[in-house]
């Protein structure tokens, strides 16, 4: 029995000693591996709200500088709410410049990044996205 590393007595002694080792790691693996998918998908939402906020500004623009002169403004904001999901519509603040006498009409908008899913918090850090177009006919 030698060559097999030593007595028998002495392997299972080992042996039995490492019971549970897979549960005790198992168990402190758990809570990393659950805070890092919860950051994991807290960096996709912060990802989603700035893609929501740009695509938003473009709509925005596009609309307002195919609108009538006065009807610019109201075409831009109904644009931007119109492609904002419910969620991040209720906090998004709109603005929509330029346009009337100005040769550039530009919207920005800004949003509010949830904490884990939309309508449970949010991020103390505002998302913000600029659009701009020459306005035509001018």
């Amino acid at each position: 029995m030698k060559g097999h590393g030593g007595e028998p007595g002495r392997i299972r002694a080992r042996l039995r000693d490492e019971r549970g080792q897979l549960s005790v790691e198992f168990t402190g693996m758990v809570p990393i591996i659950l805070v890092t998918l919860v950051l994991l998908w807290q960096a996709v939402l912060v990802g989603y709200t700035f893609t929501l906020a740009s695509g938003a500004a473009d709509e925005g623009v596009r609309k307002a500088v195919a609108a009538d002169a006065g009807d610019w403004q109201s075409r831009c904001e109904a644009a931007v709410n119109e492609r904002l999901p419910g969620a991040w519509e209720e906090p998004a603040e709109i603005d929509c410049g330029g346009g009337g006498d100005s040769d550039m009409v530009t919207t920005t908008v800004t949003l509010k990044a949830p904490v884990l899913f939309p309508g449970f918090a949010d991020l103390p850090v505002p998302v913000r996205a600029t659009a701009g177009a020459a306005a035509e006919g001018k």
